[in-house]
């Protein structure tokens, strides 16, 4: 599904991901986040003393999506696990991940700012374990396509 020429063109996009994980309250927690496609798992960085980190460490369940806001929507899905390992210095992802918003004449300061801020960051890998693409042309959530076969 992930080579699939839609879900390459989701993953290449600038468009931020959906990162969706439990917290330690147990409510769920949606957020916005660049990723870097490695070839085999999406990689996402963060501060190591973000709330994600913790909340990840006790229960790597995690939802990710990447979507469109045209019409009709383009939607990858993926459900996985996450494994985090602290690094020093800025891990080659999250530039991989900048890469893909951040324009080309504004890279040389962002690089310089953002090696100056981080000392550590936690890179997270997120292995998906399933995977769904929608184009709302072709390939649609399970219970519309059940609706259009006449199927409750």
């Amino acid at each position: 599904m992930l080579s699939d020429p839609l879900a390459q063109e989701l993953i290449q996009s600038g468009i931020p991901a959906r990162l969706a994980y439990v917290g330690p309250d147990g409510f769920p927690r949606a957020i916005p986040i660049g990723f870097h496609w490695n070839g085999s798992e999406f990689v996402v960085c963060t501060v190591p003393h973000a709330p994600k980190v913790p909340a990840l460490q006790a229960n790597p369940k995690v939802a990710f999506t990447v979507d469109t806001n045209a019409f009709p929507p383009h939607v990858l899905l993926v459900r996985g696990t996450a494994s985090i390992e602290v690094v020093d210095g800025v891990p080659p992802e999250y530039f991989a991940a900048a890469r893909k918003s951040i324009a080309p004449d504004q890279w040389e300061t962002f690089e310089a700012q953002v090696r100056g801020m981080y000392k550590q960051m936690a890179r997270i890998k997120i292995n998906p374990l399933w995977t769904k693409l929608l184009d709302f042309e072709t390939r649609f959530p399970t219970p519309i396509e059940k609706l259009m076969r006449g199927q409750k």
